[in-house]
């Protein structure tokens, strides 16, 4: 049974004028009541009836792209490059304008990640592009399929960018998803090449498919080397940022004293890790090792500068982009893998060196 505007006021403990108001942006509305509406919404799954029906998703002049996190490169390079790709279309929309691409800023959360594709359903999204790692949790993951297999059944375009495909969606969307794996073996590698045994591994949120995959790649090229699974007591997961970075690499180094090279889990992390290794008078590379991963744009500029595997982050939000709006051929299975580039600078050298 559809779910109607009176469930959710119901649901929420709301009147329908006010889940209205939230809706439609149009008055304002405590945080607290705004936050209880969107989850009802989410929860009945609701999507808009009456006149506003007739704006089927062909026609539509929105477009959703959702980030985790808007101030981190990583993301703002895609949805910029998405956005770009997106709106720059003169003569698209239904009014012989551009196109409105938004910015959905999840924070992380999956809760406000399944609230975004419900809001953007009930607005019959053109099409919604879906950036960086999912989470790995069967139960989220099922209900980010079904969200998708109604935004898709409804004509919009979903495409994911940076981040794997949904297991028996490979027809209705189209994956972007990075070498992460690849990337992470070749960058553990390469200090494998130089002589290190004795590798820390600053690892992102256990619960992301980008920590997996490129944790994985780091032990897959460990146990090549004769080193029983990457050493695990040498792998600190948290989140991924600066602060994170340093006080991981702080929690290595009291757990291995002796470690000659540190894995980071993105290039932010690496400067955190960088910063606690000065902090404790050694120097990078002489003394330890630094490795990063993404190449964002300071990664270059760093003292020294990070060797890391470079993603080609605009050029990926640029296409997920085309595809969002039909200008460019869907690759041949639903799924293009995005690789990554080993790119070697001056934080690495052979240990003791």
């Amino acid at each position: 049974m559809t779910a109607t505007l009176s469930d959710v006021a119901a649901r929420a403990r709301v009147s329908p004028a006010t889940v209205s108001r939230v809706l439609n942006g149009n008055y304002p509305v405590a945080a607290a009541t705004r936050e209880r509406v969107l989850a009802a919404v989410n929860e009945l799954d609701y999507v808009l009836n009456g006149p506003a029906s007739s704006l089927a998703a062909a026609t539509s002049d929105l477009v959703g792209i959702l980030v985790n996190d808007i101030a981190d490169p990583f993301f703002g390079i895609m949805a910029g490059a998405a956005q770009s790709e997106i709106s720059g279309q003169e003569g698209s929309g239904r009014a012989g304008g551009e196109k409105l691409a938004v910015v959905c800023n999840t924070g992380g959360s999956p809760e406000r990640e399944l609230t975004y594709l419900t809001l953007l359903q009930r607005q019959r999204a053109a099409a919604v592009v879906l950036t960086g790692g999912a989470i790995e949790d069967p139960e989220h993951t099922a209900a980010v399929s079904a969200k998708i297999a109604k935004l898709t059944g409804a004509g919009t375009r979903v495409v994911l960018c940076g981040r794997p495909s949904i297991p028996g969606s490979e027809s209705t969307v189209t994956a972007l998803p990075f070498d992460n794996r690849g990337g992470g073996q070749r960058l553990t590698e390469h200090l494998l090449t130089l002589g290190h045994r004795r590798i820390g591994y600053v690892a992102g949120p256990a619960e992301r498919t980008t920590t997996r995959d490129r944790l994985a790649g780091h032990r897959l090229a460990m146990a090549a080397a004769g080193l029983p699974d990457g050493r695990a007591a040498l792998t600190v997961h948290g989140p991924y940022d600066r602060r994170s970075g340093y006080h991981a690499t702080l929690e290595l180094l009291g757990r291995e004293p002796g470690l000659t090279a540190i894995v980071a889990a993105n290039d932010t992390v690496a400067l955190g890790a960088c910063a606690a290794l000065r902090e404790k008078g050694l120097r990078i590379p002489q003394d330890v090792s630094v490795a990063g991963f993404d190449d964002l744009p300071f990664s270059v500029d760093a003292v020294p500068a990070l060797t890391t595997v470079r993603l080609p982050l605009y050029e990926a939000g640029a296409r997920a982009g085309r595809l969002a709006m039909g200008r460019e051929a869907v690759p041949k299975g639903g799924v293009a893998v995005v690789r990554g580039e080993l790119v070697t600078r001056a934080s690495t050298a052979p240990p003791g060196r």
